[in-house]
């Protein structure tokens, strides 16, 4: 067996991303955490590195202690974890798994941690940094200095959670969650692993219509397009910047993106199999057009453009906005909060009731 993998996620989408991890058939879950899903793939000449789409990151696990405390002085014992791993052997199995990628020219660290300490993320990341690299023969690059490290470093992982410290190298040679496509944004562009949880959770098949009212930069779109080949999908939005950005990101893919109010969709009734959408309600994004003077509309459109057996996976800041759903005749089956960006939004599945419309 490979060492064990553990896959870093937005909190919240922990179930989602072991589901994908076992549906797509690419390990072994065998335990999930605050933010992470541990799980194992055989070894074989062949095995080649996991890349589950609801992932921040994937990484090799390093080493395994319990969290050695909040004050200064219990750094040393991360000290002592990092001194216990074997960089050699993980470097090998990184190559094995991802063999383009080239020796690395130095090593880096980020820390996170839950609760209060009396050090800081920069005092933990020195702490197995200096020590990693010093066993590796390399550079060592802190953070503490506010610059991005030089490219072809190493990128390790450290967390510590109040009962556990993980340590954890990471497989790509960059984080999983900067997407190739993503040549263009605009504000309030959707966290790709959020809108690949979205697609996930739309259940989405072959030939399926896919439908986003305000699509921005695109980037639910191309999660859907890029999780189940063979949908059609077709975004709208009222920004001329935002289309522009979309076509430029899906610019390989089946993805249909036109000028329109989302209140107001050029599209007849029963269109979409499926509406994804990340609703602009004025966090980062403030509506516009027929929405700005009438927010209710939105969901009178979702509810019109939606077929008779499809279902509706939406990012919202707040379940009081489901009363105008319920209202509208679309039933939530599905609610999840998730923790993004320092806000708390849910992501919410619904689906048409059969009755007739208020």
């Amino acid at each position: 067996m490979h060492p064990p993998l553990v896959a870093r996620c937005v909190r919240g989408l922990e179930s989602v991303l072991a589901a994908e991890i076992l549906d797509r058939g690419l390990g072994t879950v065998t335990a999930l955490r605050h933010r992470a899903v541990h799980f194992a793939i055989p070894f074989a000449p062949t095995a080649r590195a996991p890349r589950p789409r609801t992932a921040d990151d994937v990484f090799l696990l390093a080493a395994q202690a319990g969290d050695p405390g909040r004050t200064k002085p219990d750094l040393t014992a991360l000290t002592g974890l990092a001194d216990r791993t074997d960089p050699g052997r993980l470097l090998s199995r990184r190559r094995a798994l991802l063999p383009a990628a080239d020796r690395p020219t130095g090593i880096d660290v980020s820390a996170s941690f839950l609760g209060r300490r009396t050090f800081s993320r920069y005092d933990a990341e020195d702490a197995v940094g200096t020590v990693l690299a010093r066993r590796l023969g390399l550079p060592y690059h802190s953070r503490r200095t506010g610059e991005a490290p030089p490219p072809g470093t190493w990128g390790w992982r450290l967390t510590l959670d109040g009962g556990q410290a993980t340590l954890m190298a990471r497989i790509d040679d960059r984080p999983a969650h900067r997407r190739p496509y993503k040549h263009r944004t605009v504000p309030g562009t959707l966290h790709p692993p959020v809108a690949a949880a979205l697609a996930a959770l739309a259940d989405l098949r072959p030939g399926h219509t896919v439908l986003d009212p305000c699509c921005g930069a695109g980037t639910l779109l191309i999660e859907a397009a890029l999780t189940c080949p063979g949908v059609h999908c077709h975004g709208f939005d009222l920004s001329p910047d935002a289309v522009a950005a979309a076509r430029a990101n899906a610019r390989s893919l089946p993805v249909t993106v036109r000028r329109s109010d989302a209140g107001r969709l050029p599209v007849p009734a029963g269109f979409a199999d499926r509406v994804l959408c990340n609703p602009p309600w004025g966090a980062q994004v403030r509506p516009g057009g027929v929405l700005a003077v009438d927010p209710s509309r939105w969901w009178a459109e979702v509810r019109r453009v939606l077929a008779p057996d499809g279902t509706a996976v939406l990012l919202l800041p707040d379940p009081a906005a489901l009363t105008d759903a319920v209202r509208h005749r679309l039933t939530p089956v599905h609610v999840q909060r998730v923790r993004l960006a320092g806000a708390q939004p849910f992501v919410v599945r619904l689906r048409p009731d059969e009755g007739r419309l208020a």
